[in-house]
């Protein structure tokens, strides 16, 4: 059964450990920004830099998905 399904496993394996960096990062940010006192401007651009990339790696994911239901 696990050969059977080694590559839904590794995919669900891969997303679960972006999201988990992603967050990692998003607490280290978190942190950095508030022992240095950024101003309120300074920390929207961080953490929007911070969420876009996050979106890009849903997007290649969505994507990825559309293309491989079509066969391509």
């Amino acid at each position: 059964m696990l050969s059977e399904h080694y590559e839904l496993i590794e995919s669900v394996g891969l997303d679960l450990a972006l999201v988990g960096l992603f967050l990692l990062m998003g607490i280290a940010v978190h942190d950095v920004l508030k022992k240095n006192n950024v101003p309120m401007i300074g920390r929207t651009v961080v953490y929007l830099v911070l969420f876009l990339g996050a979106l890009g790696f849903v997007a290649k994911g969505i994507i990825q998905l559309f293309w491989q239901s079509n066969g391509l």
